[in-house]
């Protein structure tokens, strides 16, 4: 790549993109970040409000495909079973104390026998009121014993009809069950359906925000606000990567994954070929700069021999490690031997020696355009 037109304009030098005092290049990463999670905050509101969309009523689908009778049927039969056991609880209660009664009964009957036997061994009559009170108890336990057989049978009764009605659930729960499976397969269906539609609905609204996003950073790289574009797309980028991981299946998820990242390094080796091929004018004059202070000619990297190192050898690692007798600079014109590209030759302006492939003159800031700037 050799010169390809000169100017004696003594335009002044473009000025360098400043970067700032350190604090001021923290305060603008820092706000940066913010700005993204504020993004990417808002973008979550939302989300959120549709994801709030209600899906369908599984009680309005069971109610199309299930008998409303069957469903009466056993609520009612849910209603008996549940005063059948209270029922139940009350007489078990009922007996319990009934039997606590004649147990006392039967102390109380046994204290007064022995009193009978021993008056009799002791040739003593009982008196009238222990006889009285023998008889009465004999009758009240007699009565308990009557009443417990009684409130027995009542609970035989009571837990039969209890049976029954649960045989009857049972065989109506496994009706209804068999009725659900149609409505729970026809919900699920809608269900899917519903979550489906608020995934593409969600995209439908971030697809075009990352699109807008994609363009702003690749359109305006090279813009001081470059970092609000940054953390506008980043924080979209990382929404919708959030839905597609919520939304549709790993294996589907895989899939999309490897051929984002196919894309992304595609487009990355593009990129990087047509810089190489067709570098633009800050890539070329960093590459010039380098090679220039390397002393290596920038187009085949052969080393410049001038001056002081007209016999020497060197390559990128060793040219630092170079002692040199005589540290003047170059003042002729020099074309590398290997490839003939002019590296160094008279200004125009000042007639002093300068870098062919660098655009200002270090003596007059003459400027020349070199192959690959514009």
């Amino acid at each position: 790549m050799t010169q390809t037109s000169t100017t004696n304009q003594t335009n002044s030098p473009n000025s360098p993109n400043p970067k700032g005092p350190w604090i001021h290049r923290f305060s603008i990463n820092l706000f940066t970040i913010i700005f993204a999670i504020l993004v990417f905050w808002t973008l979550g509101f939302f989300v959120e409000d549709i994801e709030s969309i209600e899906g369908p009523d599984y009680a309005t689908i069971e109610s199309q495909h299930v008998d409303p009778k069957l469903l009466e049927h056993t609520h009612t039969n849910t209603t008996k079973i549940a005063m059948l056991t209270n029922k139940i609880a009350q007489k078990h209660e009922t007996m319990r104390l009934i039997a606590d009664g004649s147990r006392n009964l039967q102390k109380t009957i046994s204290q007064l026998t022995e009193l009978k036997r021993l008056s009799i061994q002791k040739s003593i009559t009982p008196s009238d009121k222990d006889q009285t009170n023998l008889a009465n108890s004999l009758t009240q336990f007699l009565d308990n014993q009557k009443l417990y057989q009684r409130h027995n049978t009542e609970l035989s009764q009571l837990i039969d009809q209890k049976r029954q009605l649960e045989s009857q659930q049972a065989n109506i729960r496994k009706l209804i069950k068999q009725q659900q499976i149609p409505a729970q397969q026809e919900f699920d269906q809608a269900s899917t359906q519903h979550y489906m539609y608020l995934a593409y609905l969600q995209l439908l609204i971030l697809l075009p925000l990352l699109l807008v996003g994609a363009f702003l950073v690749i359109k305006y790289r090279a813009s001081i606000y470059f970092p609000f574009f940054l953390g506008y797309g980043g924080a979209i980028l990382l929404k919708i990567s959030l839905v597609i991981h919520e939304y549709f299946p790993a294996r589907y998820v895989k899939y999309i994954l490897i051929f984002g990242l196919l894309l992304a390094v595609s487009k990355l080796l593009v990129y990087f070929i047509q810089v190489v091929a067709s570098p633009k004018a800050h890539w070329l004059i960093r590459q010039y700069m380098d090679a220039y202070q390397r002393f290596l000619c920038p187009v085949c990297e052969y080393p410049i021999r001038t001056g002081p190192r007209k016999f020497l050898f060197w390559t990128r690692r060793t040219v630092n490690k170079l002692v040199l007798s005589n540290t003047s600079g170059e003042d002729s014109p020099y074309t590398c031997p290997a490839c003939g590209t002019k590296l160094l030759e008279t200004c125009n302006k000042c007639q002093g020696i300068r870098h062919s492939l660098l655009p200002y003159c270090q003596h007059c800031n003459a400027k020349i355009v070199v192959t690959g700037m514009e």
